[in-house]
């Protein structure tokens, strides 16, 4: 089904097709199955991505969160930024992905119209606290390896503290839509909630709401990625020419700006879809799409609960390590990557 008009009625979701609204409500997404949005294969191919998201982002996450706990070795300020990073995906697995699965499964959004907005709530301040989470670990890289502030030091403290600017930045994003700035409603087809970005209702101010998030929540966070990650290549570029004879530093050199690159691809993956095509309905209202289309980037989003760990938990050999002790599988060694080690022997050489 193509959808390219709002309707006033019902405020709890929105029709996406003309249909009779003596009888609107024969098509909520809170009572029955949206099958006139697409076939049951549809649906259900989307509930076992959310499932398999629900179980390996709900198991990772909740593992990152138990090593950190165990092992004392574990906690140092980068590590807590990590944690702070998998809380945030549990919260976008545990409530998210699995509302979504269930409702999927059901191919109606079945935890009613309160729960449409906990959900929308829950699922937006988690992705909220994990995309600056991840400017957070580009920052904390960027100055302890360019030096950017001469010898100052990040302690733990200073990574508390930027745990905690998270939290509240994403509070800022997320609670508006609780309070009349824009509203949370079924989204793409209708099994999982999120900000309305589809209305043109000038009661709830979506249009300033979604300028709103896209700059604040995806182009700021963006921006310091790739600010960061720029310099601290250019840094271990300028290291790797110093030492030319250094094998150790010259494999840093390959081995992070292959990660950098994974990185920043895979937040681009996860969510330049959901921002752009956000962006784009609200600068084109009138125009028609597929709201199977649209379900794509909310479920990609998602599924960052699944990628963020593994590129920043589990390419790490010392929380590899532990996660394999802490599962019976492994010895357990004391063992850093040597990417860390001649990351250290790099920022050496850096900028005092």
């Amino acid at each position: 089904m193509k959808g390219s008009r709002a309707m006033e009625l019902p405020e709890d979701f929105w029709i996406p097709v003309p249909l009779d609204t003596n009888n609107i409500t024969s098509m909520s997404p809170f009572l029955v199955p949206q099958d006139h949005l697409g076939s049951s294969s549809v649906f259900y191919g989307m509930a076992a991505f959310m499932f398999f998201v629900f179980i390996f982002g709900t198991s990772i996450n909740v593992l990152t969160i138990a090593c950190t706990a165990q092992y004392k070795k574990l906690r140092s300020h980068l590590n807590y930024i990590l944690v702070n990073l998998a809380v945030a995906n549990l919260l976008v697995a545990g409530v998210g992905s699995f509302t979504a699965f269930c409702s999927f499964a059901c191919r109606y959004f079945i935890f009613g119209a309160l729960g449409c907005k906990i959900e929308g709530f829950l699922a937006t301040l988690g992705g909220m606290v994990s995309l600056w989470s991840l400017a957070v670990v580009a920052f904390e890289r960027w100055l302890v390896i360019c030096k950017p502030m001469g010898n100052f030091i990040f302690k733990p403290d200073h990574a508390i503290a930027c745990c905690a600017f998270t939290w509240v930045f994403a509070l800022m994003a997320s609670l508006p839509p609780l309070f009349g700035w824009s509203r949370y409603i079924p989204e793409g087809l209708q099994c999982s909630c999120g900000p309305d970005w589809y209305t043109t209702n000038n009661k709830y101010n979506n249009e300033t709401y979604v300028m709103f998030l896209f700059g604040f929540c995806f182009a700021v966070p963006f921006s310091t990625i790739v600010f960061c990650y720029s310099q601290l290549l250019i840094t271990l570029k300028m290291a790797a020419k110093a030492q030319a004879e250094s094998a150790s530093t010259q494999k840093a050199e390959r081995e992070v700006t292959k990660m950098v690159v994974v990185m920043v691809l895979g937040f681009l993956v996860c969510w330049l879809p959901y921002a752009s095509f956000a962006l784009w309905v609200v600068n084109n209202r009138g125009q028609s799409f597929d709201l199977r289309m649209a379900t794509i980037p909310s479920c990609l989003s998602k599924g960052s609960t699944v990628y963020n760990p593994v590129i920043y938990v589990l390419f790490n050999k010392q929380f590899r390590s532990c996660m394999m002790q802490m599962l019976g599988m492994g010895s357990g060694s004391d063992e850093e990557s040597s990417t860390s080690q001649s990351v250290t022997e790099v920022s050496k050489v850096g900028p005092a």
